[in-house]
């Protein structure tokens, strides 16, 4: 009695990963226009196994198949990080030779919406990089679809730069995939091949399956880019939001004291120059806690001259080890600003306490004042408002909306802002940074 093995015919196999395929690009187009960067990520790796699946599943032996798949996997990591600074021609010289062994193709190249950036393959096959985009290249990039095109050498300007020494005659095939980010053309990517009978379904799959690929990666990146871009404007708007009151304040306690007390005064236009200073530079990095805490003090040492040393006292406690924790600048200092111009009394002393604790794999900076204080409904209303688009919040709510939308970006899921406020009593705002101390004592928690 012999053994029976049952396994899918090839039809069937490529009638699931034609159907898997489907839902992938689905995935990916549901990735980018979300912004959910781990979604298209995690699609298009998927959309390389699929690629070289269709060209294998009839071919080798499934023994076969799982080095193909580990080996379609490595490619996209490599395309992942090839796409990391965009589309540059280093980046597509590299993308160009991983992706040419895994065709029947001769020579592959990667353009640009303007010129040919990188080739790799038999020489003579294909434009030399820097040459502007062919005639069929404008047509894909416009039209955003694959195209399979078909040159003659015969001096015509679209399809002269093609001359394929190798066929005598004198033709060249190949297939032109648009690269998309957002539905908007940044590129191309072209296969050539020796004769047409070379560009059958697995290579048009094949080169589909890249572009896809790539297009991917690239809107990877320019999520990243304009997330980038955004936290940059971010601190651009706190830094315009420099009051002038404070300043001209500042300037006349400085003049009093000039006449008053001296050495005071010319500490406190030290101070009152590394305060602006740093303010004015911001950071498009993160920076140290302790850096930013410095800040904090700067500034409340400026306001203390103005109202009298006993009218604003502070007290910080920062769990050992936290000082190090790299944030985003101007992530305390407006808050605290927004303790003493909305929260202080009109006599009386105004304590600020500033506490900063490991919780879990979190990170709480807790800013708590006794001030005037406001009750719950309103504080929800100023949380509220920090979700609302620019523009519609004002007053407190700026300087909160900031320190809100960057605390998410750069922690995100399980980060953001509570308030926690009774009339009379004072307010407490907290900052949930979320898996912050993964970062402490080199990546564990302390």
């Amino acid at each position: 009695m012999s053994d029976r093995s049952t396994s899918l015919s090839p039809n069937s196999v490529n009638v699931i990963l034609s159907a898997v395929t489907a839902a992938l690009l689905l995935l990916v187009a549901w990735g980018v226009a979300e912004g959910n960067v781990i979604a298209s990520m995690l699609s298009g790796a998927g959309l390389a196994v699929v690629i070289v699946s269709f060209g294998t599943i009839n071919l080798v032996p499934d023994t076969m198949r799982a080095e193909a798949t580990e080996r379609t996997l490595a490619i996209a990591s490599e395309t992942l990080r090839s796409c990391n600074h965009g589309l540059t021609p280093d980046n597509a010289a590299h993308i160009c030779r991983l992706l040419l062994p895994e065709t029947a193709a001769v020579g592959i190249a990667v353009t640009n919406t303007k010129k040919v950036l990188a080739y790799e393959g038999e020489h003579g096959v294909g434009t030399a990089p820097g040459s502007e985009n062919t005639v069929p290249t404008l047509e894909v990039l416009e039209s955003k679809r694959m195209e399979t095109f078909v040159s003659m050498d015969d001096g015509d300007q679209t399809t002269r730069h093609f001359n394929l020494v190798q066929n005598r005659s004198g033709r060249t095939f190949g297939i032109i995939v648009p690269l998309l980010v957002q539905d908007e053309p940044m590129g191309t990517i072209k296969l050539y091949y020796r004769s047409g009978t070379d560009i059958d379904r697995t290579q048009l799959a094949i080169a589909k399956g890249f572009g896809e690929l790539l297009s991917t990666q690239l809107s990877s990146y320019e999520l990243d880019r304009q997330a980038e871009l955004l936290a940059r404007a971010e601190v651009k708007a706190l830094q315009a939001q420099i009051n002038p009151h404070f300043l001209f304040n500042t300037l006349n306690t400085i003049a009093s004291l000039t006449r008053t007390n001296p050495t005071k005064a010319r500490d406190l236009l030290r101070e009152f120059s590394v305060f602006y200073r740093r303010t004015l530079e911001g950071s498009d990095q993160l920076i140290p806690l302790s850096r930013e805490l410095e800040q904090t003090r700067r500034y409340l040492k400026i306001e203390k001259a103005r109202f009298g040393e006993d009218r604003i006292v502070e007290e910080e406690f920062v769990e050992p080890g936290c000082e190090s924790l790299p944030v985003p600048s101007f992530l305390v200092q407006p808050i605290v600003e927004n303790s003493v111009r909305h929260a202080m009394r009109e006599e009386g002393a105004l304590h600020i306490d500033i506490h900063v604790a490991v919780d879990g794999n979190d990170v709480l900076v807790a800013v708590a004042d006794d001030g005037l204080g406001m009750d719950q409904q309103t504080a929800d209303k100023l949380l509220a408002a920090a979700s609302k688009p620019s523009g519609e919040e004002k007053g407190t709510g700026i300087a909160l909306k900031n320190v809100a939308e960057r605390v998410e970006r750069f922690y995100g899921t399980g980060s953001g802002v509570e308030i926690i406020s009774k009339p009379g009593e004072g307010t407490c705002v907290t900052l949930r940074l979320g898996e912050a101390a993964l970062t402490l004592h080199n990546g564990s928690k302390g």
